[in-house]
């Protein structure tokens, strides 16, 4: 048999019968007067002796040793009973994460407790404005980690959306033309709606210097000055309150 006709016999390419015999688990023949390789149903053999052992995940670097000792399999298929049982379940997972995004209709990149943290749809953000709501989501998700999305999710729960949307429509209005006094109104309004809620926050774990660093570049990028200066006012207002 040529290396194409055993490749095809045994349902593999004739590249993956050249890296066995790289590897040393495939006996190379030696070449005919004509240049060819020329196997024989040994090599057919150990080949099929392969790809099976490869299909139930048993790696390259313990096949030679599975192969000459057969008896060696018993610990080895333990162990790969107990990957497969953990790729099951981590399948499984990410099946679950699925549904749940396919039910609540949220975007993918976003977990559905993330998602539920957007801006309810009544209110009519600008473009760059959703932009930075679903940045910051997306960083907040991954910086925070599983305990994070459970505080956030209670603390936003407890959040009065009916004040919020119309607070966060004017935030989103904001300009250089802005007069002082919707601005300042706008920050007192906030703090008195955050402030009830502050305390379902505080199981958070604190932003270390560098996630701060990184949520103040995204903002810095998408926000005008005058809509920064609300969040830096709002957040010493809700920390005097706290510490007092």
């Amino acid at each position: 048999m040529l290396s194409s006709e055993i490749a095809e016999l045994a349902g593999v390419t004739v590249r993956t019968v050249r890296h066995y015999h790289q590897v040393g688990l495939l006996p190379e023949p030696p070449r005919s007067s004509t240049g060819y390789r020329h196997y024989d149903i040994s090599h057919l053999v150990q080949l099929l002796r392969i790809k099976r052992l490869t299909a139930l995940g048993v790696p390259l670097s313990e096949l030679s040793t599975v192969l000459d000792v057969p008896s060696a399999a018993e610990s080895l298929l333990e162990e790969l009973d107990l990957q497969a049982a953990a790729e099951i379940d981590r399948l499984n997972a990410r099946r679950a994460r699925i549904a749940a995004l396919r039910r609540s209709g949220s975007p993918p990149d976003l977990a559905p407790e993330l998602a539920a943290w957007r801006s309810t749809p009544d209110i009519s953000l600008p473009e760059d404005m959703s932009r930075l709501e679903h940045e910051q989501l997306v960083l907040l998700g991954h910086l925070l980690g599983d305990r994070g999305h459970e505080v956030f999710t209670e603390g936003f729960a407890a959040l009065n959306t009916r004040m919020i949307a119309p607070l966060t429509a004017r935030f989103s209005a904001l300009d250089a033309d802005t007069p002082d006094a919707e601005v300042d109104s706008l920050i007192h309004e906030m703090v008195s709606t955050l402030r009830p809620v502050q305390a379902r926050f505080a199981d958070l774990p604190p932003l270390d210097d560098q996630v701060a660093a990184l949520m103040d570049e995204l903002t810095a990028r998408r926000l005008l000055p005058v809509q920064r200066r609300v969040l830096r006012e709002i957040q010493e207002q809700l920390e005097a309150l706290e510490e007092g």
